[in-house]
């Protein structure tokens, strides 16, 4: 069974930073790429940055030179180094890994940035 359980989120002040953590189960981690999603109310999610199975990253342009998303397979972690947070990034994040033929989807932590 395909598990993700995000951890990390809380409340910091604009500038601050905060790491956000993914722990999976239930699928061969090392093969797949994983993603960072986003959502504030009202609006769509969005693709943060994610990372393949050779490590190659993607990054929203918005995230770009602030964020950095790493893995470590042993581990089966993804995680998600934010830097510079601005109150824009304010949002519930996700974590993602599409296989068998679907999406699986983490709980979500909040992220809150405020002063």
């Amino acid at each position: 069974q395909v598990q993700l359980v995000e951890s990390g989120g809380g409340l910091v002040q604009p500038g601050e930073s905060l790491r956000l953590s993914c722990k999976a189960r239930g699928f061969i981690f090392k093969f797949l790429t994983m993603d960072w999603y986003r959502q504030v109310p009202g609006k769509q999610r969005e693709l943060v940055a994610n990372i393949t199975s050779g490590g190659s990253t993607n990054y929203a342009d918005s995230v770009k030179g602030r964020f950095t998303i790493s893995r470590d397979n042993a581990r089966r972690t993804v995680d998600l180094q934010m830097n510079s947070l601005k109150s824009e990034d304010t949002a519930v994040y996700y974590c993602n890994v599409y296989t068998a033929n679907r999406d699986y989807w983490g709980q979500g932590t909040q992220v809150t940035v405020s002063s």
